[in-house]
């Protein structure tokens, strides 16, 4: 017997999940003194800004290379 798998229907795309969670990140570290858990924070909100953009880029249309 396998196991089912809970399937969510996503309402929000990928970019916007990451947008929303960057926000409220840096929101949160805003109310912390400096110290880990802020900087955690801010990282993982950078990193998310980041794979936003690595997945803008993926998917990109692609053009044909001009030349030779």
């Amino acid at each position: 017997m396998t196991a089912k798998r809970n399937r969510r229907k996503q309402t929000q795309s990928l970019q916007e999940r990451l947008a929303a969670f960057a926000e409220n990140a840096r929101e949160r570290a805003l109310s912390l003194p400096p110290g880990k858990e802020r900087e955690l924070l801010l990282q993982r909100a950078k990193q998310n800004d980041v794979t936003s953009n690595l997945t803008d880029w993926l998917s990109a249309p692609v053009y044909p290379r001009r030349g030779g």
